[in-house]
């Protein structure tokens, strides 16, 4: 079963918003070739639930996560689909009550210290810290972890996050992970490019264990 420790291990999550199910077993490679066995693969696209699926299906040890869930059906879409998190940009009660019932590990979305109370609240302990550089970055961040450490509470900062400011986020003792959409941009997926991802997830890897 999903533990969300799992994703501290590796520090960075790809962020993936895929168009073509053909992309989905390559991808899958070139991230287990690059050491980070783990993907949120976005529900930005119509291919996304088969990626999903396809992805589960033919690389089982895919540490496999589905994002921007916004309904509780998509939390059954996921699960149906093989994927063993799930990841929101926002916080929507019904959405986390849905999957908590589901038995679905979910990380809901927050940027304020209203947010991150209503998520304790309904009993998360790992949220997303979104869009991480438009509100604030790493200065936000740090400041919003004070007051809330001692609850145990972990954030996974993702928007804007990259090659320059990564170690800055995970310097803050509250961040489990980052979110990582640079790893897997669309235009390499689109030209083939497998080889330039599997060597981002080196790059990025390298970096933050360095």
């Amino acid at each position: 079963m999903f533990q969300a420790e799992q994703l501290a291990h590796y520090k960075i999550v790809p962020v993936i918003a895929i168009d073509d199910v053909a992309h989905a077993v390559p991808l899958a490679d070139a991230l287990i070739a690059g050491g980070l066995p783990l993907a949120e693969v976005t529900f930005r696209s119509a291919a996304a639930a088969e990626v999903i699926r396809v992805m589960a299906r033919e690389r089982p040890q895919l540490l496999l996560g589905a994002g921007t869930i916004l309904d509780p059906k998509t939390v059954d879409l996921a699960m149906e689909c093989g994927a063993q998190f799930g990841v929101a940009p926002g916080l929507n009660p019904r959405v986390v009550s849905h999957a908590q019932e589901k038995g679905f590990a979910f990380v809901p979305g927050v940027c304020s210290p209203s947010d991150i109370e209503r998520g304790l609240e309904l009993g998360c302990k790992t949220l997303k810290f979104f869009p991480a550089e438009a509100v604030g970055g790493v200065k936000l961040l740090s400041a919003l972890s004070a007051p809330y450490q001692h609850t145990g509470v972990k954030f996974m900062p993702t928007g804007g996050v990259s090659l320059a400011n990564v170690k800055s986020y995970l310097e803050i003792k509250t961040v489990l992970a980052v979110g990582g959409t640079w790893i897997a941009k669309k235009d390499d997926m689109v030209a083939g490019r497998w080889d330039v991802i599997a060597e981002n997830c080196r790059a990025a890897l390298n970096l933050v264990r360095g």
